[in-house]
């Protein structure tokens, strides 16, 4: 066997092409920031031009460069001329984040059909029809990385959270259908899911008793840090996870193990 250079120069991302759905904030901009960091081309992306540059902006004061595309990730044409774009300027898009996601935590008795779409389409189909896209570009040079952002909440249910642990769930089927359909042509699909993080959305819930509670039930004792998913993440866009297709990672500190 060959060596040649230090073998943690298998997780550089040199080159890639990345794309993160929904990730103008929260764990989205900490794994842009990661695999930019480890020498990725990497697009961000958000509903509005504002909240994209508020976003590039604060990674240059960390001397952090990474692009932006505005587009709803579950809207259609949305995601065509932005899917065209990556076509146009690089001709390829080599690794895909599925990140986008919306909570609506109510009991499923008090859902109405539209929020129920609302909930199935954002998380959901636009990810499918995005990954479809992503993967027609990756099968063209014969590699990519189709990664998705799921939950924990897609393998445990809490009462008065009706949807969206189906929604998650519905992410896993669809991160290994696509780990079955496209491994041939050098594209593997894997699953990142998220325990509990202080995340911006989350900061009321973590200073609060409710969140100091579930803190004691992970066996870390503690909320995780958001940086804490961007090793995964860079791992799993690298060429040293080329075996590891079709898998779900909890990163929650143990909380979905813990009877």
């Amino acid at each position: 066997m060959q060596q040649q250079g230090s073998y943690t120069d298998g997780f550089g991302l040199h080159d890639k092409v990345v794309l993160i759905s929904g990730s103008t904030r929260g764990l989205g901009l900490e794994m842009a920031s990661a695999m930019a960091r480890s020498g990725a081309l990497v697009y961000i992306n958000g509903r509005s031009a504002e909240s994209v540059e508020q976003a590039r902006a604060a990674l240059r004061q960390t001397g952090i460069q990474v692009q932006g595309l505005v587009g709803d990730m579950s809207v259609v044409a949305d995601i065509d001329r932005c899917m065209a774009y990556l076509e146009e300027q690089h001709g390829r898009c080599d690794v895909l984040v599925n990140n986008m996601g919306i909570r609506i935590r109510q009991p499923l008795a008090a859902f109405n059909f539209a929020q129920m779409q609302q909930m199935l389409q954002v998380n959901l189909l636009g990810a499918m029809y995005l990954s479809q896209k992503a993967a027609a570009l990756m099968k063209k040079q014969q590699w990519g990385r189709l990664i998705t952002i799921t939950s924990v909440a897609g393998h445990i249910a809490r009462p008065g959270d009706g949807v969206y642990p189906v929604a998650k769930q519905g992410l896993t089927g669809m991160m290994r259908a696509l780990a079955v359909e496209f491994a041939a042509s050098g594209i593997t699909s894997n699953a990142i899911a998220p325990g509990t993080f202080a995340t911006e959305t989350n900061l009321e819930m973590v200073n609060s008793a409710a969140g100091q509670t579930l803190a004691t039930r992970n066996p870390t004792g503690r909320w995780g840090r958001p940086e804490e998913i961007a090793g995964l993440a860079v791992f799993l866009a690298s060429d040293l996870s080329a075996y590891i297709n079709g898998q779900v990672i909890a990163v929650d500190g143990g909380l979905s193990v813990q009877f």
